[in-house]
């Protein structure tokens, strides 16, 4: 029988968190959910054993994520390593964790480093950026207290990189973000942009149009004097992986979605992390086999949607083959002559594109050579 190969994400404690980010999309759910409980053991153990056997990959990566997963207490994902280790069936599994680090002890340290967790560490970069909207629930700052969950990372020498969201308050502050990621031991970075409407508008923390293109190039100039070979940035690999001719490790400039879904603590399975709403519902995989959801057609024309629903300017694009009209999530901007709507982020994928081709082009030169 065929496997196909996707990716699950898992969101076990559903929206539930332990700070309340301004920008966050997904905390918005609770309007939607109401009063969600955590993943079950028996939805944790289906999730586990269907998502092992569906897939047809000898590699199975969970990925955890929220809100903020450490709610769920370390014996939960105790648990899940001993399931994980019981329907492996010669497969081998990887766990990567995202957490903002608020609840992070010596305990989840220890945990992290003996089942070799890559954690994500969700930290803004500088202090006054981060703490602008990353506050816990009685409006206090959280940097510091981020702070010491990476120092204890690196104590106990658990492998972690860093997401950084890029917003209105720091797009402009790409080489001082950079820089105080790399004092705090960053060898791995993620920058990601944040784009939220609300009533038809562009909310006001979101970066502008321009602006993520402006972050990643001031990231970039920075990086390619003295950091290439030492520290990693997603965006960049990623790009160059590109060139190389690979597809891109980020659904966000795949062809074609479908493969990313995400499973909701009550087993629901959606087909993206950015459309968890009722009519991108797939199934549940308490009920069915995770394989036949992905092979659905429901799932199917939403991962083809992306390449057939392209803009008029993205198809006449000469970035096309690297951006492929970008996450469908944010394509909301109406253009004239075109029945469907175009990337608010085009203009930083363009500029991106072009600030780092001639050296892209060098560096694979390079490579192809083996020199």
């Amino acid at each position: 029988m065929f496997k196909p190969h996707f990716h699950l994400m898992a969101k076990p404690s559903s929206f539930h968190c332990n700070i309340q980010c301004e920008y966050c999309f997904y905390l918005d759910k609770e309007q939607d959910f109401g009063q969600r409980a955590f993943m079950s053991q028996d939805t944790l153990k289906n999730y586990i054993k269907n998502y092992i056997q569906s897939t047809a990959s000898n590699l199975v990566e969970f990925a955890w994520q929220g809100g903020e997963p450490t709610l769920l207490g370390l014996d939960f994902f105790k648990r899940a390593v001993e399931f994980q280790q019981q329907f492996a069936n010669g497969k081998t599994i990887t766990n990567a964790f995202q957490t903002n680090g608020i609840a992070l002890n010596r305990q989840w340290a220890t945990f992290f480093k003996q089942h070799q967790f890559l954690v994500g560490l969700s930290i803004d970069g500088l202090s006054a950026v981060h703490n602008r909207y990353r506050i816990n629930s009685n409006g206090q700052p959280t940097f510091e207290r981020v702070l010491k969950a990476l120092e204890l990372l690196k104590t106990y020498q658990v492998n972690f990189n860093t997401l950084t969201v890029v917003n209105d308050q720091n797009w402009d502050k790409g080489k001082a973000t950079y820089q105080a990621l790399k004092e705090l031991g960053s060898t791995f970075m993620q920058f990601i942009p944040v784009v939220e409407t609300s009533h038809g508008k562009i909310t006001a923390f979101s970066v502008p149009s321009e602006g993520y293109g402006c972050f990643l190039v001031d990231v970039f100039n920075e990086w390619k004097i003295a950091d290439q070979g030492k520290i990693f940035i997603l965006e960049f690999d990623n790009l160059l992986g590109q060139y190389l001719g690979y597809p891109s490790s980020s659904c966000v400039f795949q062809k074609s979605c479908g493969k990313s879904l995400i499973v909701e603590a009550n087993g629901d399975v959606y087909s993206c992390d950015h459309f968890v709403f009722p009519e991108y519902k797939i199934g549940n995989l308490n009920q069915q086999p995770l394989d036949d959801l992905v092979l659905s057609k429901q799932q199917r024309d939403f991962g083809l949607a992306k390449y057939t629903q392209l803009s008029t300017i993205c198809q006449q694009c000469e970035y096309r083959s690297l951006c492929h009209g970008g996450c469908p999530k944010h394509r909301i901007m109406e253009i004239e002559q075109s029945p469907f709507k175009h990337n608010y982020l085009c203009a930083s994928y363009r500029y991106f594109f072009q600030h780092t081709a001639e050296f892209m082009r060098n560096a694979e030169e390079r490579i192809r050579q083996g020199v």
